[in-house]
C-alpha cells in the first residue's frame, strides 16, 4: 500500500507555466523509455512513487510510448488505479500527445482531426481517464491544416477530455501561427515541448522568443542529448546502453573523439561546480527563466533522484557560462 510522503511539496521548486494560472515542477518525469511492456514494472512503480514523494506532479506520456506503443500508457493507468486513488488525481497534471505512427492506414499518424481526436479516446482509455491535464500535437504536419488540427485540440478542450493544450517540436513560424489560431479559437496554447540540450540548440533560434514573447510555456525533452550529458560514455559503449541498440535514438556515429572531448571537460567543470555532468546539463538548462520544466526519464529510483538533487545548485556565474560555452563550441 502506498503512501504518499507528507513532506513531498517541501522541497520542488515550482514554475508558472507561461501566464497560465497552472505551476509545474521544474523536473518533471517523461514515461517515453522503461515504462513499457518490455520493462519491469515494478521498478517503473518505484519510479513514479519516489517522483511523487519528491514532488514531482508532472507526468508525460504520449500515445505511441512503450514499447510496445500504447504500453507506457497501459502501465501509467494500473499505476494511478493502485497508488492515486480518489482526490490523488487532482494532485497530478499529465500530459498525453498524438503525432506518430499509431495504427496502420491513413488515419493512424500525422494532425487531423480524426487521427488526434480518436487517439485521445484510446489513450484515456489506457490510462482509464476521463481527461488529460495537458494534450499536445506531437509534431507539425505540413499536409494538414494548421486550422484543421488546432480545432482539433480546441475540440479536446470543448468536449472535456482535456483540460489544457500544447503543441511539440513545432518550428518558430509554425508554433506563431498554432497560438494565434488557437488563441482566436478561445483555447490558449499553454505549452510547447521541443527538445533542447547542451548539444542540441535549435530552440535559441527564435522559438524561446516566440515562446516568451506571446506568454506560453516551455518543457523541454532530451536534456542529456539520450545519455551522453552524462559519464556513461567516457570510458566507451556500455553494453546495456542506449548507444549499443540498433534501434536506439542515439547512433554510435554519434558519439565521436570531439564530442567525447567535450563530454570529459565538461565533466571536469562540473566537478569543480559539485555536481555530476548531468545534474550540471540540467541546471544549465533551467537557467533560463524561459524554461517551465525539464522532462527527465529514469530506468531507476537512484537515477531519479540524482537528477532532482540538480535542483541543489542551479545558479551559474558568467564566468561559468563563459566557460561552457567556449568549450561547446
Amino acid at each position: 500500500m502506498y503512501n504518499p510522503l507528507s513532506s513531498r511539496y517541501d522541497d520542488m521548486k515550482y514554475c508558472r507555466c507561461g501566464n497560465s494560472g497552472i505551476l509545474l515542477p521544474a523536473i518533471s518525469l517523461g514515461l517515453w523509455h522503461n515504462f513499457g511492456s518490455v520493462d519491469d514494472f515494478a521498478n517503473g512503480q518505484s519510479i513514479v512513487r519516489r517522483a511523487f514523494d519528491r514532488g514531482i506532479t508532472h507526468f508525460d506520456l504520449a500515445n505511441n510510448y512503450g514499447p510496445d506503443p500504447g504500453t507506457a500508457e497501459e502501465n501509467f493507468g494500473k499505476i494511478l488505479k493502485e497508488d492515486f486513488p480518489g482526490y490523488l488525481r487532482d494532485e497530478l497534471i499529465i500530459s498525453s500527445k498524438a503525432g506518430y505512427r499509431m495504427w496502420p492506414g491513413p488515419y493512424g499518424e500525422w494532425g487531423s482531426r480524426k487521427y488526434l481526436l480518436s487517439s485521445l479516446d484510446q489513450s484515456l482509455k489506457r490510462m482509464h481517464l476521463d481527461y488529460v491535464d495537458i494534450f499536445y500535437s506531437h509534431r507539425y504536419d505540413p499536409d494538414t491544416p494548421l486550422e484543421e488540427t488546432m480545432m482539433a485540440l480546441d475540440q479536446a478542450v470543448r468536449s472535456g477530455k482535456a483540460l489544457y493544450v500544447g503543441i511539440s517540436s513545432y518550428p518558430p513560424a509554425e508554433t506563431k501561427k498554432a497560438i494565434d489560431i488557437l488563441k482566436q479559437l478561445g483555447t490558449p496554447c499553454l505549452i510547447h515541448q521541443p527538445r533542447y540540450s547542451m548539444f542540441d540548440r535549435w530552440v535559441e533560434n527564435g522559438l524561446l522568443d516566440v515562446l516568451e514573447k506571446e506568454g506560453v510555456g516551455c518543457i523541454v525533452f532530451s536534456p542529456l542529448a539520450q545519455g551522453m550529458l552524462t559519464d556513461k560514455y567516457l570510458k566507451g559503449i556500455p553494453a546495456d546502453s542506449r548507444a549499443a541498440k540498433d534501434s536506439g535514438y542515439l547512433q554510435i556515429n554519434e558519439i565521436t573523439e570531439e564530442r567525447l572531448h567535450q563530454i570529459s571537460k565538461l565533466n571536469e567543470f562540473a566537478k569543480q561546480r559539485k555536481q555530476s555532468l548531468a545534474q550540471m546539463a540540467l541546471a544549465w538548462l533551467l537557467r533560463d527563466k524561459r524554461i517551465t520544466s525539464v522532462l527527465i526519464g529514469a530506468s531507476s529510483v537512484k537515477q531519479l533522484d540524482d537528477n532532482i538533487d540538480s535542483l541543489n545548485n542551479i545558479r551559474f556565474t558568467n564566468e561559468e557560462l563563459k566557460a561552457i560555452e567556449a568549450i561547446l563550441k
